[in-house]
């Protein structure tokens, strides 16, 4: 039986099937019991080696020692009067992260987070108030998944109660990219949870390359939280947009939409009182994205401890959302859910120690 030189286990959970199938060759096995193994935690979202029944027992007894399925703790989990559902999960030296449940009718949407923090301190969101820790190892951000399936009673081949999972709780996505590129495999990996490409959604503040790196590794649909229609207002809002402002960031999204078949993208629009909400403000909108249609989704603003924003009263936003309907535009207005419970858009802070100074942000936001 081969033998492994590593003195900590590999955790499986950091491993999409690709990964995983070269890590048991690594070691001298053969590469289905990767795809055996998968079935196992995923599926069946077993973590005992032992009771995988179909590999031998000198194999499960090599897994014991040489590997563990680990996904971050669960330290506390909170029910809105709407039926969401918030976690908060344990990553380490003190610091815990947040995801979300949102179910509907006809979808069950999990909300991710993909780092402790964020460093881009976009004005109108409560994680980028709180700064940024670390980013999140690929075990921490499918662990998430695997934890909410498990709470949830989600079977892969039969209740499915995750259909849709948004990468857009706490973090910047894009900032993460060597974690997050494995956890969305695995997200659309029929051995794993098996979601169709369009059913999972990466939402980015705009980081032009990313976006581009993006789009030649995975299939998956693209949300962008504009929030202005002009450079001016948007630098406000959105930092990131003084270094990859709106033109160029339209350009990223025209080479994402190509050759994609369906799959336009999505405009995230944060409507708050009096800043962005105006109908002069909506024809620019239009305007804009005449140049790269895509349907544009509007967010309710939900406030959080030291904001002085405000929630666009909601006459304002139906007048909003009515002239980009008139101007041929798909324009939906997200439901706002889980706020009893600090659970929707831009609420989720988590708590975890701020590792960046003024300067360390500064950088982040303008040295990408």
């Amino acid at each position: 039986m081969a033998t492994s030189t590593a003195t900590t286990p590999t955790n499986l959970l950091d491993l999409d099937r690709e990964g995983m199938r070269q890590w048991f060759v690594a070691h001298g096995h053969s590469a289905f019991r990767a795809d055996q193994v998968l079935k196992w935690i995923y599926h069946q979202q077993q973590t005992d080696f032992d009771a995988m029944s179909n590999l031998g027992k000198p194999l499960r007894e090599w897994l014991q020692q040489h590997a563990v399925i680990r996904a971050p703790a669960i330290l506390s989990e909170q029910h809105s009067s709407d039926g969401t559902v918030k976690w908060l999960f344990d990553v380490g030296t003190g610091n815990a992260i947040e995801t979300v449940y949102i179910p509907e009718p006809n979808r069950g949407t999990l909300c991710v987070s993909s780092q402790v923090g964020c460093a881009l301190n976009c004005s109108f969101c409560a994680t980028g108030a709180q700064g940024f820790n670390r980013n999140l190892a690929t075990a921490e951000i499918i662990g998430q998944v695997w934890q909410a399936a498990r709470r949830l009673g989600h079977q892969r081949n039969g209740a499915r109660r995750i259909t849709n999972i948004v990468m857009m709780g706490m973090g910047e996505p894009l900032l993460n990219m060597p974690a997050l590129l494995p956890a969305l495999r695995l997200m659309c990996e029929d051995l794993a949870f098996g979601l169709a490409a369009r059913r999972v959604t990466v939402s980015t503040a705009g980081l032009v390359p990313a976006i581009d790196e993006l789009s030649s590794a995975v299939d998956v649909s693209l949300a962008v939280s504009l929030h202005a229609a002009e450079d001016k207002l948007r630098n406000e809002l959105v930092p990131l947009n003084r270094k990859y402002p709106i033109e160029q960031l339209l350009a990223a999204c025209a080479r994402y939409s190509k050759g994609r078949i369906k799959r336009s993208v999505t405009y995230e629009y944060t409507m708050i009182d009096g800043v962005n909400d105006q109908p002069a403000q909506a024809r620019k909108l239009v305007r804009l994205l005449q140049q790269v249609p895509g349907k544009v989704n509007l967010i309710p603003f939900n406030p959080f401890p030291g904001s002085s924003y405000r929630c666009s009263p909601e006459p304002v936003i139906a007048a909003f959302q009515q002239q980009l309907m008139t101007a041929g535009f798909v324009a939906t207005v997200r439901r706002t859910r889980g706020q009893d419970i600090d659970a929707a858009c831009g609420q989720l802070a988590g708590d975890f120690m701020d590792r960046t100074t003024r300067r360390e942000r500064i950088r982040l936001q303008v040295a990408l």
